[in-house]
């Protein structure tokens, strides 16, 4: 807390202000902050889990592995075997979704078919409830 003070006198000498000084006081209590934040420990919260030690067994049988082409025109073979129509696409796949291990339907189409033809195998696929369905040969889209 300061105040100016008159000296009385009405002569040219200026007032003399009495103020305190704050900034070096600033200066000081920003030091301090900055060394208080600096010393403080680090919280870690930590959440202390028993993991399984070890590998997994491997798979008792592996999957079996259906491929399904699909040719430009729109022929679809399962596994090499031309599939005469849909129902019969369909019936396979309700054959492979009934089973308790699904096999893994690995899908490849042809660069030149079109999309229609691919989308209507995977709506076949997936109104049968197979679920393990993989698009394979994709960097034959690449460019």
């Amino acid at each position: 807390m300061g105040m100016n003070v008159s000296s009385g006198r009405g002569g040219d000498e200026p007032d003399v202000m009495v103020d305190i000084n704050t900034t070096p006081l600033i200066d000081v209590m920003l030091v301090l902050l900055i060394m208080l934040i600096i010393t403080i420990p680090i919280q870690t919260h930590a959440i202390k889990m028993n993991l399984p030690v070890g590998s997994p067994p491997p798979p008792v049988t592996q999957p079996e592995v259906v491929q399904i082409d699909i040719d430009f025109d729109g022929t679809i073979l399962w596994n090499g075997q031309v599939v005469p129509g849909r129902g019969a696409l369909e019936a396979r796949f309700g054959q492979v979704a009934a089973e308790p291990v699904q096999a893994e339907i690995h899908l490849l189409p042809n660069k030149l078919v079109p999309y229609r033809d691919v989308a209507a195998v995977l709506a076949s696929a997936q109104r049968a409830g197979a679920t393990k369905i993989g698009l394979i040969g994709n960097e034959q889209y690449m460019q």
